[in-house]
């Protein structure tokens, strides 16, 4: 019996007593669309075996935004946050998918990170981790120090039941000298973290769909406005935050 073994790119053609036996392609490609900055850019140079990191690789081509600035959204692995070595044959991607991509160019983020030089004092209470927003290393952002979840401590109220919160006596504490009851304010979009001081909460709506969203939306800009205003008393005490939009239109009709 003669067997022989054809390949033509990449189809290869199993020929034995006259049988000819087709195999598909060993890798697929995969063409995305990525959505960034109000355009959106096509990539269909990448295969199933290339990973994430590859994926972002080709978005900086195109964007100028390195890997480590990209937040892909949406790429997930059983439901968790696909990793950079993750290969895209393992997304299970339909042919164009769309993914939104957040970052920002190394030579834009001064400009973005640079805020009024007459800002107050800032605590960094994010929830994006602070190495991607840079936090830890550029000055322009004057964060006076930090707090995790370590911080919190846990509360039984009679209509939640156990909660964490997030009580703002530890800095008081701690920094008695520079803060308290009259000067501090803390943003938060769930109002059972300021349940010990609710007095100092201001509950902001959670941003959203910044696909959306992210044009209209100017609720931080707007209470920046707020705190210039503010920071001008010696005594926040009489403040209902509650109502900190009326208050500011009432401040800048004057």
């Amino acid at each position: 019996m003669t067997h022989f073994l054809l390949c033509f790119d990449q189809w290869t053609t199993s020929v034995a007593d006259g049988v000819a036996l087709p195999r598909l392609p060993t890798s697929m490609s995969v063409s995305v669309i990525i959505k960034w900055g109000g355009q959106e850019y096509s990539i269909s140079t990448l295969s199933e075996e290339d990973t994430v990191l590859d994926l972002k690789q080709s978005i900086k081509s195109l964007t100028g935004v390195l890997p480590e600035r990209q937040k892909l959204l949406g790429l997930k692995v059983k439901g968790k946050p696909a990793d950079d070595d993750v290969k895209l044959g393992d997304l299970k991607l339909k042919p164009n998918t769309k993914i939104m991509m957040m970052g920002t160019r190394e030579e834009s983020l001064e400009d973005v990170l640079a805020p009024p030089p007459e800002n107050d004092d800032v605590v960094n209470d994010f929830d994006i981790e602070e190495e991607e927003l840079g936090v830890t290393d550029n000055p322009s952002y004057k964060i006076t120090f930090m707090l995790d979840s370590a911080a919190m401590i846990t509360v039984h109220t009679p209509k939640r039941g156990v909660v964490e919160v997030k009580p703002l006596g530890v800095i008081w504490g701690k920094y008695s000298e520079f803060y308290n009851r009259k000067n501090t304010i803390m943003f938060d979009d769930i109002g059972r973290n300021f349940l010990m001081n609710p007095q100092n909460g201001l509950k902001i709506r959670p941003f959203m769909k910044a696909h959306l969203n992210r044009e209209k939306d100017k609720e931080l800009y707007k209470l920046s406005l707020y705190l210039k205003e503010i920071a001008k008393l010696d005594d926040f005490s009489g403040l209902n935050h509650k109502h900190w939009e009326r208050y500011l239109s009432k401040k800048q009709n004057q």
